[in-house]
């Protein structure tokens, strides 16, 4: 029975990804005669054209990250998996795919540009500076969750964090070899690839144990990591993107590709049974009502904003031609769908009462990818290393990723030119960051939590309210262009009430607590932009 999940997912997805990505071209009208700003606007730095098969694993990895993984368990394992499973199976199809191929055309349509400068143009300065503001605090929360559940993975298992740093390296080496060197992609895959899974045994031979790190704060290693990773955010975010942005994330593509592979065919044939409640409860004493709350906990697994950032500032930038939007932009949703449910899986199959099911989202996760490569023969240990290697490979290159476009958001809004700007930008992005990970956040009790848990639900609420106002900015777009758009005002209607309605609860919960405040602002932010957006759609229709 268990394997029917899986089965289903990927036929629904194939299905989706041929007709409803073919319909979503045809209504952008995808022209590869019209070029792109990666060969118009070329630069060398972040506007250079990479292959499709490069550029969506970058653009996979970058919206991967942990979110496809940690949503998906913690809601499944609050209100049973099979409200997690339906709205991850018809969010990837008609909400976040069309959410993120959108948001990629309408970058290319407006020279690469960010979604906040298209709503400059179609809109408002006010909602452009609005618009800017909220991406720019979404990063932020990005940041502080992606770092610290990074953090708190290597203090785990030191030899995960011995395999990244190697990862790095070899990272670093292929982009040499490639761009510098100009041997064919195929070729240094050959030879790469095979040398990105070494590194996975290599590090549990060479662990980095939490005692070899030296705890600067709180005599807590893990703050010593966050110090760590906020440097390598600073670093990796500031160096072109041929040089680690573009081969680490092709590279660590095929870590997330083994693991989909590799935990899918385990499904079928591991011998599996379901034994977790497919329903649980409508109101979870922890995190609240499923509904709104089951939307903004799934998260990347079904629609992220986050997506639409990624699409509009670094993956716009290197598209190399119209019709590569549909693999990049729909099919890397459809393949985070996959992750999504693969996660789920890894709840199902545990007994409700199960010690498991008190664990953090990161070991189940990790034990249940262990169980799928076993039918591979590989031992236990092993499995568990390389389920936390893949998935903090894929949170490294949301903090790179997250950061670099953070630097271009933090440029845009205060209009800062030359390379200066670049290094300024990057560190007043990382300052806030670095301050939520190294003090400690509590929970509406008062009880202290880890950042990333303590951020979650805001950074939940955040990343699908910026995906319903990037709809809402793409609706206004189309409506400018004469051109339907019924397949975007439905799901951007869904988005927003579901999380401003989650907003609503988590002022109620928080008060005037750091979690509460924040989600004021970010309510305050996005009644703003609605309001703006009605006055430009009502200025536009007295005009005709």
């Amino acid at each position: 029975m268990l394997v029917i999940i899986p089965l289903i997912t990927v036929v629904l997805f194939a299905v989706a990804y041929i007709w409803y990505g073919k319909f979503l071209e045809k209504r952008f009208d995808i022209d590869n005669n019209r070029a792109t700003p990666s060969h118009t606007d070329y630069d060398g730095i972040d506007r250079v054209s990479a292959h499709r098969s490069v550029l969506l694993g970058h653009h996979f990895s970058s919206i991967a990250g942990a979110g496809p993984i940690v949503g998906p368990i913690m809601a499944a394992l609050a209100f049973g998996w099979l409200p997690a499973l339906l709205w991850v199976l018809l969010g990837a199809v008609f909400i976040g795919g069309v959410h993120d191929f959108s948001a990629l055309i309408a970058s290319i349509r407006h020279k690469a540009r960010s979604i906040a400068e298209v709503a400059r143009e179609y809109m408002s300065p006010f909602a452009y500076k609005l618009l800017l503001l909220f991406i720019w605090l979404s990063l932020v929360y990005v940041l502080t969750v992606f770092t610290d559940l990074t953090s708190s993975t290597f203090v785990q298992d030191g030899g995960v964090a011995t395999s990244s740093i190697l990862f790095m390296a070899l990272a670093i080496g292929f982009g040499v070899v490639v761009y510098r060197l100009k041997v064919p992609v195929l070729w240094a895959s050959l030879i790469f690839v095979p040398l990105v899974f070494l590194c996975v045994w290599l590090g549990q031979v060479i662990p980095i144990s939490a005692q070899t790190i030296p705890a600067f704060i709180g005599g807590d290693p893990a703050k010593t990591w966050d110090i760590l990773l906020v440097i390598y955010c600073f670093v990796a975010s500031t160096t072109p993107v041929w040089i680690l942005l573009q081969p680490r994330d092709y590279l660590s593509s095929y870590l997330l590709y083994a693991s989909v592979l590799g935990g899918f065919v385990g499904i079928l044939f591991g011998g599996f049974v379901m034994q977790f409640p497919a329903f649980k409860t409508w109101s979870d004493p922890v995190l609240g009502s499923l509904f709104p709350i089951l939307f903004i906990t799934v998260a990347c697994g079904a629609c992220s904003g986050f997506h639409a950032v990624v699409a509009s500032g670094t993956s716009s930038k290197q598209l190399d031609k119209e019709s590569d939007a549909r693999v990049v932009g729909y099919g890397a949703m459809l393949i985070e769908g996959i992750v999504a449910v693969i996660a789920l899986v890894t709840v199902i199959m545990i007994a409700q009462g199960d010690e498991l099911t008190s664990k953090a989202p990161l070991i189940v996760y990790a034990n249940g990818m262990s169980k799928f490569l076993s039918f591979f023969g590989i031992p236990a240990k092993l499995g568990y290393s390389f389920a936390l290697l893949a998935l903090s490979t894929f949170i490294l290159t949301t903090l790179d990723t997250a950061t670099r476009l953070g630097r271009y958001i933090f440029e845009e809004f205060f209009n800062l030119k030359g390379a200066r700007s670049r290094y300024f930008s990057t560190f007043a992005t990382l300052l806030l960051p670095a301050i939520f990970v190294l003090i400690t956040l509590k929970d509406p009790q008062g009880n202290p939590l880890p950042a990333w848990k303590a951020i979650w639900p805001v950074f939940g609420a955040t990343n699908q309210l910026l995906a319903g106002l990037v709809l809402l900015v793409i609706a206004v777009w189309l409506k400018k262009m004469g051109k339907k758009l019924g397949f975007v005002i439905v799901p951007m209607l869904f988005m927003n009430i579901m999380t401003v309605w989650a907003l609503v609860i988590l002022i109620g919960n928080y008060g005037l607590s750091t979690v509460g405040i924040i989600a004021c602002v970010l309510m305050a932010l996005a009644i703003l932009l609605v309001i703006e957006s009605y006055k430009t759609v009502i200025k536009g229709s007295a005009t005709k």
